[in-house]
């Protein structure tokens, strides 16, 4: 038992790191997505959720023919690569992955500058309010077919993609507040 009550107490002094780790799994995932936004394989997987929202669609040139020129991972089909460099598929991939790896950049700027930090950790919370907006506009994030599991609340590969941005939400709220913490504590100890 002396053990189990060693980890609890551990665990439970163990906040800052908790709070590292979710700062630097934001950052992971913003960058590694964000390197892939120059790659066209995943630049065609975000098709769907692109031409189909209102927010968005008008950043490509054809965003209702999207459907006939789907590449599916691993899939080379020269007429559809064309069809995706006319439609700026690649072109807004290739700033969305910017602005990814800026958000990135701009979170784990937290350990030199509280205060970019905070910015970047407030963007990142703010962003999976953005892709939930899939689950209300983009029909391939839920099941269809003649199973009777279709439609909500059957959500397809897609749709659990976009559900899982909860986490960063939640990840992205407690490095804001650690960004807000140190910002505070800072001025404190100069007005001290």
């Amino acid at each position: 038992m002396r053990f189990y009550e060693y980890l609890i107490e551990k665990v439970a002094n163990s906040e800052q790191l908790g709070v590292h780790l979710c700062r630097i799994s934001i950052a992971i995932v913003f960058l590694w997505i964000g390197w892939l936004k120059f790659i066209p394989y995943e630049a065609d997987s975000i098709v769907p959720f692109v031409a189909n929202s209102p927010f968005m669609s008008w950043l490509y040139n054809d965003p209702a023919n999207y459907l006939q020129y789907m590449n599916h991972e691993g899939a080379l089909i020269p007429e559809h690569r064309a069809w995706h460099e006319m439609n700026n598929t690649y072109g807004y991939s290739n700033g969305l992955g910017v602005v990814e790896i800026a958000f990135a950049l701009m979170l784990l700027a937290h350990y030199f500058s509280p205060k970019i930090g905070f910015v970047g950790a407030a963007l990142c919370f703010l962003t999976p309010f953005v892709t939930y907006t899939f689950l209300i506009f983009t029909p391939e994030t839920w099941v269809h077919g003649k199973d009777a599991h279709t439609g909500f609340p059957y959500l397809s590969g897609a749709g659990r993609l976009v559900l899982k941005d909860a986490m960063m939400c939640a990840a992205g709220f407690v490095a804001m507040v650690d960004s807000a913490k140190t910002i505070l504590r800072r001025q404190r100890n100069r007005h001290s």
